[in-house]
């Protein structure tokens, strides 16, 4: 072939009409057609990924997700809906298919829960995970500094949630992040800190780059980051944060702003009169979180704020004996492995209930007074080999375990 009229196999450019003319076995492909051509590799592919995506995920509609999460969590309707609704769109954000320049883009919803400890922030979240089957990891707040500080940089939470992901870059990129305790790192002071607040204003701060979406170092063994670690790059464009807190004393704020404590004759009209004092999280605002030291910018970032109601007696109850792994079953599990039959009478449960309300430990309580009840019989009934074959906890029992256990002692202000 003429050295002065090659052309490109592919478009037919002259030599003289290309930057860089690339020469192959029997032919000739020439710049502009390499670049369409990756871009069209890289649409493939990541198309293909997103179809994998579809098919890894268990994308069920809202309502199923709710369904799923009532046979784990009893009661807290509304946090569910809203969960369930933020996760659901979270999903189709990223399985959603760019088809032009005019597509809508869909923004990420970020969660936070507002409930007393035990009504069950943490295992709605994990409740979600296991239904969807993504990559979840479980981050407490309270250890975080800004870096170089004594503690963990905020990178650190992505480095579970990696490791989760058996460090698929790819599958992290898509899961879900639980921070805890996030009432833990608000500031100090109610105003902006003209010192360094490197456990509370600090961490908001550096949490900020995370929730937006960003492409973050993130040290795969977790830990400190220091200039000679290899570290993975995360995308956080595409994983849901979902946070919780208890934040205690909230509820004094939300009075004040609804102005329940008025002093006085009659002076409420009825839309305040009709104000739930046994429930105020159900009346939580972005103000009041900002009132109570979470600043505007990361505030911002959790479009989607949701309360759990404090649990009573009804709802304890239900909890003992209802969801697929309540006490009550995990118990006569325990004993069934022994090939002991356990029953409990009707009666204890409504002891153990009565207790838990008594300490206000939430759901967490119920476990802690079923321990104390229990303690002896797990220790004594294994050894005794095929001499029992049945127990049954009656409410003497029950109460002669408890007026022995240190737990009985507490006493709740």
């Amino acid at each position: 072939m003429d050295k002065d009229n090659i052309k490109c196999s592919f478009c037919g450019r002259d030599k003289r009409d290309t930057l860089v003319l690339i020469a192959g076995i029997t032919g000739h492909i020439c710049d502009k057609c390499i670049a369409q051509a990756q871009n069209i590799v890289q649409e493939e592919l990541s198309s293909k990924i997103n179809e994998n995506i579809v098919n890894s995920l268990n994308l069920l509609k809202p309502f199923d997700i709710k369904k799923h999460l009532d046979e784990f969590v009893i009661g807290q309707d509304d946090a569910k809906k809203v969960l369930s609704v933020a996760v659901y769109n979270h999903y189709k954000r990223i399985t959603q298919k760019a088809t032009g320049e005019d597509d809508v883009e869909i923004e990420k919803s970020n969660v936070i829960l507002v409930g007393e400890t035990g009504t069950g922030k943490t295992l709605l979240a994990r409740s979600i995970a296991r239904i969807l089957n993504v990559p979840f990891c479980i981050a407490d707040a309270t250890v975080l500094t800004e870096a170089g500080y004594v503690g963990e940089d905020v990178e650190s939470i992505l480095s579970r949630l990696l490791q989760a992901a058996d460090y698929d870059a790819t599958a992290a990129e898509r899961g879900i992040v639980f921070i805890d305790e996030i009432d833990k790192i608000t500031r100090k002071s109610d105003n902006p800190s003209i010192t360094r607040d490197v456990s509370g204003e600090g961490v908001q701060q550096a949490l900020l780059k995370l929730l937006e979406g960003s492409v973050v170092g993130v040290p795969p063994q977790g830990g400190r980051k220091h200039p000679e670690q290899k570290l993975v790059q995360l995308n956080t464009k595409n994983i849901l944060f979902v946070c919780g807190g208890a934040f205690d004393g909230i509820d004094k704020i939300i009075g004040r702003r609804l102005n329940t404590q008025a002093i006085g004759f009659n002076s409420k009209n009825e839309e305040e009169a009709a104000v739930d004092v046994d429930n105020m999280l159900q009346y939580v605002a972005p103000q009041d979180l900002k009132k109570y030291g979470l600043i505007p910018e990361l505030i911002g970032r959790f479009p989607v704020l949701t309360y759990l109601n404090p649990l009573d007696h009804t709802t304890l109850r239900r909890i003992l004996t209802e969801p697929k792994n309540s006490l009550i079953k995990q118990y006569v599990k325990l004993f069934e492995m022994e090939t002991i039959e356990l029953s409990f009478d009707k009666k204890v449960l409504d002891y153990i209930v009565e207790k838990a309300v008594e300490f206000k430990l939430g759901a967490r309580g119920l476990r802690s007074i079923c321990e104390a009840i229990m303690m002896d019989a797990m220790y004594e009934l294994p050894s005794k080999g095929d001499e029992v074959k049945e127990f049954k906890v009656t409410l003497p029992y029950a109460k002669m375990k408890m007026k022995k256990s240190t737990i009985n002692k507490l006493k709740v202000a």
